[in-house]
């Protein structure tokens, strides 16, 4: 990854990269879902490294890593929001935000989800997963990334490439990260209010990949206890978010003003 400091932000609304990724955040709700999901069951897991227990303790690291992700999108979203969702679909954003984990990282939220994505094809261990799923997820990431970029240099002008100079693109600058945490208010309404559904359905993905690896190499019959365990954690995350959709629709969830 090239430094902030020797890789200027250019504005190029032909570049092919900028187009795709114009594209693919318009369609990334949809698309990104249903890619994991075809890939995930055109593979064949198998087991890390021929055994069970490897396998078992791949599955953990799978896991720590998708959670990970999860817990850098918390922090972000707790402290500092933007319009990660755009408008109608399309790339936009009313201020430049610079606060919280953006003054550490320009895209601290897609980090976390290249995390989150790169656990659950830890989970899946499949040579599909690593030789096409990886990569397409990573690229994709990348373009919508330019097609950003691009956008706010038009937006915001000095200021962003201003902004680009002095903050790394992906991996976060830990560097006063604890004083940048202790500065801002963490808004947890705003955490549950925001996050409840993605967390769900990457978490429900995951249960979903734990049983279907066994499925795939033991049969139906003696996934039976898997099954039954993949079920009772997720009734636990159904229950959560049914209380947590529940808040939000009663405004419970409300941020102070």
């Amino acid at each position: 990854m090239a430094s902030p400091t020797t890789s200027p932000v250019r504005s190029d609304p032909v570049s092919p990269a900028v187009a795709i990724g114009n594209v693919l955040f318009h369609w990334r709700n949809g698309l990104f879902p249903i890619a994991f999901l075809a890939i995930a069951l055109a593979s064949r897991p198998r087991w890390f490294l021929g055994s069970p227990r490897a396998d078992a303790i791949l599955d953990v690291v799978g896991i720590l890593v998708a959670l990970s992700g999860q817990v850098l999108r918390a922090l972000v979203i707790g402290l500092a929001y933007i319009q990660r969702g755009g408008k109608d679909r399309r790339i936009h954003a009313d201020a430049l935000v610079t606060e919280g984990l953006f003054r550490h990282s320009r895209n601290p939220l897609y980090v976390g989800n290249a995390l989150v994505y790169l656990g659950l094809f830890l989970i899946l261990n499949s040579t599909l997963g690593y030789g096409v799923g990886v990569p397409f997820f990573l690229f994709a990431y990348w373009c919508i990334t330019l097609a950003e970029e691009n956008f706010l240099l038009g937006r915001f002008g000095a200021a962003y490439a201003d902004y680009c100079r002095s903050v790394p693109r992906y991996l976060p600058r830990l560097a006063g990260v604890g004083e940048t945490m202790r500065s801002m208010e963490f808004d947890w309404r705003r955490l549950i209010r925001k996050e409840y559904g993605s967390t769900f359905s990457w978490m429900t993905t995951a249960l979903g990949l734990l049983y279907w690896e066994s499925f795939r190499n033991r049969g139906a019959e003696a996934s039976r206890p898997v099954l039954v365990g993949v079920l009772a954690v997720w009734g636990v995350l159904l229950a959560g978010y049914l209380v947590a959709r529940w808040l939000k629709k009663t405004r419970r969830l409300q941020s102070p003003s």
